[in-house]
């Protein structure tokens, strides 16, 4: 995410841009939780409301890491399957509490 460091010297940075949707597909399993994490602060600072997170179908591991992350995010006030036209059960649709409720 934007300002990250490597934390030693083998290590890539990736930026993505940040908008309304984030799609895990090609994020390894052991950082879906740190990515979703940043993601959240950093559309929350840039006054996003309606979120969409798209992490596949499959077995649910995806689903359920970030489905933990939503639940425990203070700022999250709902969260739930994507509409069968934006992804079904393969996305999570997202909606945060407005920018005066805080974190």
């Amino acid at each position: 995410m934007p300002g990250s460091q490597p934390s030693d010297e083998n290590e890539l940075v990736f930026e993505w841009p940040i908008t309304d949707t984030l799609d895990l597909h090609t994020v390894p399993a052991r950082d879906v939780v740190g990515v979703v994490e940043a993601w959240l602060d950093e559309v929350l600072a840039r006054g996003f409301v309606a979120l969409r997170i798209v992490h596949g179908k499959g077995i649910g591991v995806q689903r359920e890491a970030v489905r933990k992350v939503l639940g425990r995010t203070a700022f999250v006030e709902s969260f739930g399957d994507a509409p069968m036209e934006a992804g079904g059960w393969g996305a999570t649709v997202v909606t945060l509490r407005g920018q005066s409720h805080g974190k």
